[in-house]
């Protein structure tokens, strides 16, 4: 089951991103939010009209074992962690592309049996 030169092409260039993604290891799981809250104190003005809520905070959560778990970040690395967590997407973008070109090879294959 050889590959065709498009799908060879195709291939090579995942693989070459995957490696410079992979260099830089700035990987993270997750999604990254920006909140703003209500405190308990009835007499603060984000209980106001229209309410002034405290933040803008952010927050990153993930899966692990099936729970979401989470956990404030400064701005800083609420910027810096969204490249990582666009690297994790990316990652996963170029797997299931690979994953295609080898489900086509295998229906190629099957067709030629």
């Amino acid at each position: 089951m050889k590959l065709d030169p498009a799908q060879r092409e195709e291939a090579r260039q995942i693989a070459r991103e995957l490696a410079r993604i992979a260099r830089s290891a700035d990987v993270l799981p997750g999604t990254i939010t920006e909140r703003l809250t209500l405190c308990g104190k009835p007499s603060c003005a984000c209980h106001s009209d229209p309410p002034r809520r405290h933040g803008p905070y952010w927050h990153w959560t993930r899966k692990v074992a099936n729970k979401t778990i989470g956990g404030y970040l400064s701005k800083e690395n609420a910027h810096e962690y969204q490249r990582w967590i666009d690297n994790d997407r990316r990652i996963r973008e170029l797997l299931t592309r690979l994953e295609a070109i080898g489900i086509a090879r295998l229906q190629t294959s099957q067709h030629r049996d």
